[in-house]
């Protein structure tokens, strides 16, 4: 009984903490709001990240970040919190806007790999669910899947049987799709890492050293997409598809 009462008291004062610097949280978050209004962007930066360190995790809060950092002339670093806003709000048009214009100004114009059209329509539908929308609408889904073949078993007619038969198939077809969206960005979420350059410049090389072949050169806030990792050096992709490797410390993870 002691035992569990020292734990019931841990987590009750864990809770409190938690509930305390939800408050604080908003506090500085709204002195960092008005700093930036004022045009003090050096200090709201750090009020920003100060709340971001302590664990806070927002779509709005990597936005103003990455406003913050625009305004002050670190395109990097705003193209870094626009990419991790528009992770927690895949469909947030302010967000996609001013990543498109920051992206726009920096040196590397790199043009994605052209897709099919089918690639089209699955990147399409893929964009518009994030997990928890996938997760909510692949449960509606299956639930009118059960109606609709409990209304197949209940039918009385050849029509309506027709009719509720290809309904559940339709249905079935949509949970799939569902399902498999939403798995696939959940996965990708856990293992697809991508990141920004944080360096002026860096070559790009065939292998995991310093001297290997150079294969091409890449600038500050271009995206890039973490493929495998040997010690202090990270192998990385394009979207033109060119891949190879750089020194980890010359970028930062989304």
């Amino acid at each position: 009984m002691i035992y569990k009462s020292k734990h019931i008291i841990l987590l009750v004062i864990q809770l409190m903490a938690l509930n305390l610097f939800a408050i604080d949280a908003n506090k500085i978050i709204e002195k960092a709001n008005d700093q930036y209004n004022r045009g003090l962007y050096d200090s709201a930066i750090v009020n920003y990240q100060y709340v971001i360190d302590n664990g806070l995790e927002a779509g709005e809060l990597f936005y103003n970040m990455g406003n913050t950092h625009y305004k002050n002339n670190d395109l990097a670093s705003s193209i870094l919190y626009y990419e991790k806003a528009k992770k927690l709000l895949p469909n947030d048009e302010s967000i996609e806007y001013n990543l498109n214009i920051a992206n726009s100004m920096i040196v590397d114009k790199i043009e994605k790999v052209p897709e099919l059209f089918y690639q089209r329509w699955w990147t399409f539908f893929y964009n518009m669910l994030d997990t928890n929308t996938g997760a909510i609408l692949t449960l509606i889904l299956f639930a009118l899947f059960i109606i609709s073949i409990g209304f197949f078993i209940l039918s009385q007619t050849r029509n309506n049987r027709k009719l509720t038969f290809y309904l559940s198939l339709f249905l079935l077809l949509l949970i799939v799709v569902s399902t498999t969206l939403t798995w696939q960005r959940y996965n990708n979420s856990l293992e697809q890492k991508e990141a920004i350059v944080f360096v002026p410049s860096i070559t790009i090389k065939s292998s995991p050293t310093q001297n290997a072949v150079d294969l091409f050169v890449i600038h500050e806030g271009t995206k890039v997409k973490i493929m495998d990792k040997i010690d202090n050096w990270l192998e990385i992709k394009i979207n033109n598809g060119s891949k190879g490797w750089l020194p980890e410390k010359s970028i930062r993870e989304i």
